[in-house]
């Protein structure tokens, strides 16, 4: 039914500036605001040619999982880039991270740090094995 469709993801961030900036120049993607008012959100390209949308919300509540993953080809490399950007990385009891926090184990990925957001979104840079 919906095999051909062009379908695309969205969430939502309590400062559409902040959220401009962050994705914008932190993270460095393609950026574009459109709208007025009330009606605006962001559009951010990504790699893949996917588009997500990011729209204000007064009453937002982080999500309280991963929204976007994006694999690298050196987590260490990716982690330090963050941290000199000032992106602090995230540290969860049930995950044994390193002191970049990057996380690594026997299954899944080789290496994965999550971080957040301005307004508290769960993100990830993850290194396939």
């Amino acid at each position: 039914m919906f095999g051909q469709s062009k379908a695309f993801s969205g969430f939502s961030v309590d400062d559409l500036g902040k959220a401009r900036e962050f994705y914008g120049e932190t993270l460095g993607l393609s950026v574009e605001e459109t709208g007025q008012g009330d009606m605006r959100l962001l559009t951010i390209k990504l790699g893949s040619g996917a588009s997500v949308f990011v729209y204000p919300k007064d009453n937002h509540t982080p999500a309280s999982f991963t929204i976007l993953n994006f694999p690298v080809d050196d987590i260490e490399a990716a982690v330090d880039g963050l941290t000199q950007r000032g992106v602090r990385m995230e540290r969860y009891p049930e995950f044994e991270a390193d002191d970049k926090g990057i996380v690594r184990g026997p299954e899944g990925p080789a290496g994965i740090a999550w971080f957040t957001d301005p307004a508290g979104n769960v993100l990830s840079v993850l290194q396939e094995n």
